[in-house]
Order: C-alpha cells, then sequence, then structure tokens
C-alpha cells in the first residue's frame, strides 16, 4: 500500500491530480473516522475530513517521503479536530433544537429506559455510552484513546501524529482510561 501511495504522490508532485484522487479513496474512511470519533459529529467530521485532504494536497510537497504518508495525513486531521474542538462552546442545552431538524430537541436524543431486546442493540447503545463518554474527556486525551484503541494504532505512530514524546503518550493513554473509567462507573 505505502508504495502505491508513495507512487502516487510523486505523480500528484508532477500535476497529475487524478493521482490524488485515488489517494483519497484509500485513506476517506479512515480519515473520517477518525474525525467523527474526535468530535461526535458527522457533518463535522465530514467537513474536516475534506479539509484534512485538501490541506494534503495543497502542501504535498512538504511531506517527507520517507515517512508513512498516512501518519502525516492523520496528523493533520488530528489537528483540525483539536483546533474545532478548543474553539467549539459546549452546547449542553437540552431544549435547543437539533440542526439540521425541524421542531425536533435534544431530548428526543435522550435514550429510552426500557431494555432492547436484541444483544446487537445492546453492544452499539453501549459503543455509543462509550463514545460520549469519550467525547467528554480533555481533548489531550481524547485524541491519545481515539488514536490507541478506535484506531488501533501503534504507541510510535500516536506520538508521530501528536508530535510527543513516546512517554507522554503513555501517560495520556493511562490518565485517559482512568479518567474514562470514572466517568463510566457513573453512567
Amino acid at each position: 500500500m505505502d508504495t502505491i501511495v508513495k507512487k502516487r504522490i510523486k505523480q500528484v508532485i508532477k500535476g497529475d491530480q487524478d493521482a490524488f484522487g485515488e489517494i483519497v479513496e484509500i485513506y476517506k474512511n479512515s480519515v473520517y473516522q477518525l474525525c467523527y470519533r474526535m468530535l461526535g459529529n458527522r457533518h463535522e467530521a465530514e467537513d474536516l475530513a475534506q479539509e484534512a485532504f485538501i490541506r494534503a494536497y495543497v502542501n504535498i510537497q512538504s511531506f517527507n517521503q520517507d515517512l508513512k504518508f498516512s501518519t502525516w495525513l492523520f496528523r493533520i486531521a488530528t489537528n483540525l479536530c483539536i483546533d474545532r474542538l478548543r474553539k467549539k462552546k459546549p452546547d449542553y442545552y437540552l431544549d435547543a433544537e437539533v440542526a439540521g431538524t425541524e421542531g425536533l430537541t435534544m431530548y428526543s436524543q435522550i435514550s429510552s429506559d426500557s431494555p432492547l431486546p436484541e444483544s446487537e442493540v445492546e453492544s452499539l447503545e453501549l459503543q455509543e455510552t462509550v463514545q460520549k463518554e469519550i467525547l467528554k474527556l480533555p481533548e489531550k486525551y481524547r485524541s491519545a484513546i481515539v488514536l490507541k484503541y478506535m484506531e488501533d494504532m501503534s504507541l510510535n505512530e500516536i506520538s508521530e501524529i501528536l508530535d510527543l514524546p513516546l512517554g507522554t503518550v503513555k501517560t495520556r493513554i493511562h490518565r485517559g482510561r482512568e479518567a474514562l473509567r470514572q466517568q463510566l462507573r457513573y453512567v
């Protein structure tokens, strides 16, 4: 995969825009999932995934071809998500209307207390709960947890993406897990 991507990058640098389209096809789902798990909002995740690819395309000449392209691209996406999180103000008003709907409020998003019969649905519900609790983590822990457990990246890859020493990454993952464990006790 890396050899194909590096070949396409060389073509992009020479001016072949279609080659970048192939790169987007390879990584679009991974970048979107990373953004969604960081932000918890599909529309924002789509916007930032698209922005990550635009920035990668515009700055492709600055990419060091001795490194993995995916690491560079994930760093761009992660930084965009972190920037968005820092600028975003919390919107925890239950009577606020859900964006893109007519009259639907956040009250309607609260899950029912009645047990669901399907174990598959229960699993999805648990995933949603964990995702909501991850969204409550401070951004520095959230990014490390998402990259480690949801994107299944190695500590070295996370270190490269976040541009942090390996020890700091380990500490953030540990503290993030502990914070998540505490939060999930009260859910």
